[in-house]
């Protein structure tokens, strides 16, 4: 769907790059995780794919056309959710969606998506009256209004409560399987890690890493297995090999033996993968 090849770019302020030299392919019908600590070059990364900074250095294609051969037909095909929801705070939900799908030539069932997000019956709301989890979720709707085949989003579940990050999860899942592809970013590595197929991270403009999740858990985890049980009213744990685990007899025999409690490979979490890869800590909302 997408092909970066040494994307470079340089702010007219700036004495050096910002993007520096960097590649990767995002497959069709794939969700593909841009991960990397602030000032990384994410959002820089993502307003050149979105036609949004043009002075870049590389090439960008999409659908195997060089993105600056595209008009205006390029947005009729992507939709875009920036971080901080930006509405018309005077005029109603539905005011603002009415505006903005006059700007495309195909238009979504605006009334299944509003439900689908819990707006519906504060569709003639001012907007201005909305809580920050009405706005993103208002967000997604515009994201969605012209069919894209093609979704940007920036931090989507930040702000939400559980209920609501995890329709907004399950509207992903279901863009994805009915063809369309998704470029997010985020720091919340749980939907990372339950949505994407793939991961890359990005630290000073360079990509350190790009991969499965599973992959890069494997690659930086440990090959152990942990094992507690209750012996004598307390709790014990015992780590052993991963290597040769099925021929080795003290591991085997708690198995049996044993009231088993909890039993875990020395696999990583993806946030312990961030602060490794970006030597930076999640922000507090992780």
């Amino acid at each position: 769907m997408f092909k970066v090849e040494d994307l470079r770019y340089k702010y007219p302020k700036n004495p050096s790059d910002v993007i520096n030299g960097i590649s990767f392919e995002i497959a069709k019908g794939e969700i593909f995780g841009f991960l990397g600590p602030s000032g990384a070059g994410k959002s820089t990364t993502q307003k050149i794919m979105i036609k949004i900074l043009e002075d870049f250095r590389g090439t960008i294609s999409y659908n195997g056309k060089d993105i600056r051969e595209y008009g205006d037909d390029f947005y009729e095909d992507i939709g875009v959710s920036f971080e901080m929801p930006i509405h018309f705070s005077k005029m109603t939900a539905m005011e603002n969606i009415e505006f903005f799908l006059k700007l495309y030539k195909r238009n979504a069932d605006v009334e299944k998506l509003m439900r689908r997000v819990g707006l519906w019956e504060h569709k003639d709301m001012m907007v201005g009256e909305f809580s920050k989890g009405m706005k993103i979720r208002l967000n997604i709707v515009r994201a969605l209004l012209n069919e894209p085949h093609m979704l940007f989003l920036d931090e989507p579940t930040n702000g939400l409560d559980p209920t609501n990050a995890q329709i907004l999860k399950d509207m992903i899942r279901e863009f994805r399987e009915a063809g369309g592809t998704v470029f997010i970013t985020s720091h919340i590595m749980a939907d990372i890690d339950q949505l994407c197929d793939r991961v890359a991270f990005i630290v000073e403009g360079e990509i350190k890493e790009v991969d499965s999740p599973r992959n890069l858990k494997i690659k930086y985890g440990k090959r152990t297995m942990t094992l507690e049980y209750k012996e004598n009213g307390e709790t014990v744990r015992e780590e052993f090999p991963m290597d040769g685990i099925g021929q080795n007899e003290t591991f085997l025999n708690l198995l049996q033996t044993k009231e088993i409690e909890t039993l875990h490979s020395g696999e990583t979490t993806l946030e312990d993968i961030f602060i490794r890869v970006t030597g930076v800590q999640l922000r507090d909302e992780q």
